[in-house]
């Protein structure tokens, strides 16, 4: 099925629900987004096509799009109509009542077939309405692991031998990928090699289970520490973003982009985007259990209590969770679509690259709490990002570091 064919199959898809036409002289909806939702100049012409409405979207990192949320919420501000919400701040803005709830915005067919928007909602209100469908899964250059004779990596050692083989042939310099820099993505990832030494951050009453060198929590750390010595994570790391290792791997510096996010893929195999679009695989992340493991980070979009035009808002998210507005993004941004109906046709149609692995890993995604994102995570969050980076830059050895985050979690959770 060509991509024509597929689009006009895609929105034939049963939606039960339509545009509210906006007019061209509506205010402009103020949209707060990171970098890979926020939408391309086709795309915003086309939702002034569709919908007669115009968009005003202001792009941060993750980060800086809470710290703005944070902020402006504490002093009683919308910093837009809508904005990203995190699955991991779902606990901490549903407990301050910061956000409305988007459960009659959208109807109940349609949110059956988005299963990560049960993640968004908190005492039984949805505050946000999913739009990327994102979990880690590990991406490679193969033609680096050809020129080092070396196979795909499926355990931790293995990783690293072939890290090391890469490095001796000098296909790459640094050949591991991974963000060390004070940010939420060099936590995500310390969170995900959790998982591949076979452990878990917090048993059922959220005490600490990464402090004993033991643990899979230390010895995550400790594995970032030693590659990073051993000159198999650039040094530079500990200043770079999860979106800078994206650019590394899409410039073939890097060959293993460790945590990488499902949807980007699409990003990376892309002639136009990616120097390295031939070369650019997928496979399941790396364990010592012999089965892989992952969780979900999906992203949603929400609407601050305190919002002006909101009504716009609600034909913006109908308009995003149409078929055609997914493949698009999909295939632009890496933004995996969140409607089970609209992967399953990338699948049959053969769009969805590397589709074998991302169901696979898929399958083995799970939440990184059991128990729901708690409402202290930014506490935590903040204090994993500070001593990583801290242990990174060698100013504290890694049994310090799990001491610091683990006596941060408890002082939260008081």
């Amino acid at each position: 099925m060509n991509r024509r064919a597929f689009l006009l199959t895609a929105t034939a898809l049963p939606l039960s629900f339509g545009f509210a036409r906006l007019g061209h002289a509506a205010t402009p909806l103020a949209l707060l987004l990171p970098p890979w939702g926020t939408l391309t100049k086709d795309m915003t012409d086309k939702y002034t096509q569709d919908t007669g409405g115009t968009l005003n979207i202001e792009t941060l990192g993750w980060d800086e799009i809470h710290t703005k949320i944070v902020t402006s919420m504490v002093a009683n501000t919308a910093p837009a109509t809508g904005t990203e919400l995190d699955w991991s701040w779902v606990g901490q803005f549903g407990a301050a009542g910061w956000f409305d709830d988007l459960s009659a915005l959208v109807p109940a067919d349609v949110l059956a077939d988005i299963p990560t928007a049960a993640i968004f909602t908190y005492d039984g209100k949805l505050l946000g309405v999913p739009y990327n469908n994102d979990f880690r899964v590990m991406i490679y250059n193969k033609a680096h692991l050809d020129a080092a004779g070396a196979a795909v990596p499926t355990t931790m050692d293995e990783l690293l031998a072939a890290a090391r083989a890469v490095k001796a042939k000098g296909a790459s310099a640094y050949p591991i990928g991974l963000p060390l820099s004070a940010s939420e993505g060099a936590a995500t990832a310390w969170y995900l090699l959790t998982k591949a030494f076979g452990g878990d951050l917090f048993d059922k009453d959220f005490k600490p289970l990464f402090t004993t060198p033991d643990s899979a929590g230390f010895k995550a750390m400790q594995f970032e520490v030693d590659a990073l010595k051993e000159g198999l994570i650039d040094p530079a790391s500990t200043g770079l973003k999860d979106n800078a290792v994206q650019e590394l791997f899409k410039a073939g510096k890097i060959t293993f982009d460790l945590a990488g996010q499902a949807g980007i893929l699409a990003v990376y195999t892309d002639p136009a985007k990616s120097t390295v679009a031939a070369d650019a695989h997928a496979a399941l992340v790396p364990n010592v259990s012999g089965k892989s493991r992952s969780f979900g980070l999906p992203e949603a979009v929400g609407m601050p209590v305190s919002a002006e035009n909101k009504d716009q808002l609600a034909t913006y998210l109908t308009w995003m969770l149409t078929p055609e507005v997914m493949v698009a993004n999909y295939k632009t941004l890496g933004v995996l679509p969140t409607r089970l109906s609209v992967l399953a046709a990338l699948g049959k149609d053969g769009s969805l690259r590397e589709g074998e692995i991302l169901a696979a890993q898929s399958a083995v995604a799970e939440p990184l709490f059991a128990q729901g994102t708690p409402g202290w995570y930014s506490e935590f969050s903040g204090a994993v990002q500070t001593a990583l980076n801290a242990a990174a830059k060698g100013q504290i050895d890694v049994a310090t570091a799990m001491t610091q985050i683990a006596d941060a979690a408890a002082a939260a959770q008081q």
